[in-house]
């Protein structure tokens, strides 16, 4: 099965996901890298590094890494960098947005996806809205425009 590392600024933040996630696909490994040694926000390449062995450890599969901003990445690269070479080859890193892509991930992954399969899934929701058709297109709460009811979108 594939393992997911979820990297990111807010160690908070990393945990809710797993947890989620936990609910969503309780058999797909989930390692968190999240916050610096000093307990700040941000991100440490050590944290990554050993949240990398660890789900590789855990996944002969390979593992998919979703990171929570662009600045994660260079924290990464660090990591990636001291990773076994024959490790490094069974490491792939998504583009897709933390949240929608981890959850993707996991059901693909408890599914028995293949890494490249894990992977596509976690980068489809970028292209995907969240909102119902009959949102309004300025992002506007419904109910919000004159001669809209309150609480319900033009239809």
């Amino acid at each position: 099965m594939v393992a997911l590392v979820l990297v990111g600024h807010s160690p908070e933040l990393l945990r809710g996901l797993r947890a989620m996630l936990a609910q969503a696909a309780p058999a797909v490994p989930v390692v968190v890298a999240g916050g610096t040694d000093g307990g700040a926000l941000g991100t440490s390449a050590p944290r990554i590094l050993h949240a990398l062995r660890s789900a590789l450890a855990d996944s002969p599969d390979g593992t998919i890494v979703l990171l929570d901003l662009g600045s994660a990445a260079l924290a990464l690269e660090m990591a990636l960098d001291d990773l076994e070479p024959s490790a490094r080859a069974r490491v792939r890193v998504s583009r897709g947005a933390l949240v929608e892509g981890a959850v993707r991930a996991a059901v693909q992954a408890a599914g028995g996806g293949s890494l490249a399969a894990v992977l596509a899934a976690s980068e489809m929701s970028a292209a995907l809205d969240k909102l119902p058709d009959d949102w309004p297109a300025d992002g506007a709460a419904p109910g919000t425009h004159p001669g809209q009811t309150p609480g319900r979108p033009d239809r």
